[in-house]
């Protein structure tokens, strides 16, 4: 990475229910919330921050109200990746928490282990566990 730009520091999501999706975000993933904001103008409840770790967050806005479902030609969103140290207990936490289950635990063709599930208004989640001599290991080495 050059020297000005650091990486990630937040995903936004616009959610129809915050409780919802505090309630997915911290029972299935253990994330926190972190801090609440108030519109600046009207007052009205606008944006919760949500603690992944490592200094990144996921930014949940109020007042969702158009769904737009995944279709692989759309453009833009496809899903959010987060990073899991060990696949098979990552999965059985989404089983023992009631989180839907998109797919079982599979090998990908960049050497990762993955499984996927979604948000309560639809985003998918891909859980990763990056091994050593995957695609993305292997430039992070080189870099």
């Amino acid at each position: 990475m050059g020297s000005i730009f650091n990486g990630a520091a937040h995903v936004a999501f616009n959610v129809s229910d915050m409780e919802k999706s505090l309630d997915f975000y911290k029972r299935v993933f253990g994330f926190e919330k972190a801090f609440e904001m108030k519109h600046p103008e009207t007052g009205a409840d606008w944006i919760v921050y949500v603690c992944m770790g490592n200094g990144q967050f996921l930014e949940l806005f109020y007042g969702g109200k158009k769904e737009v479902p995944y279709a692989d030609e759309n453009i833009g969103f496809a899903h959010l990746c987060i990073a899991v140290s060990d696949i098979n207990a990552a999965y059985e936490k989404l089983v023992e928490s009631g989180a839907p289950v998109d797919s079982k635990v599979s090998f990908g063709i960049d050497g990762n282990w993955q499984c996927w599930t979604h948000d309560p208004d639809g985003n998918r989640i891909e859980l990763m566990q990056m091994m050593k001599d995957s695609l993305q290991s292997r430039f992070i080495s080189e870099h």
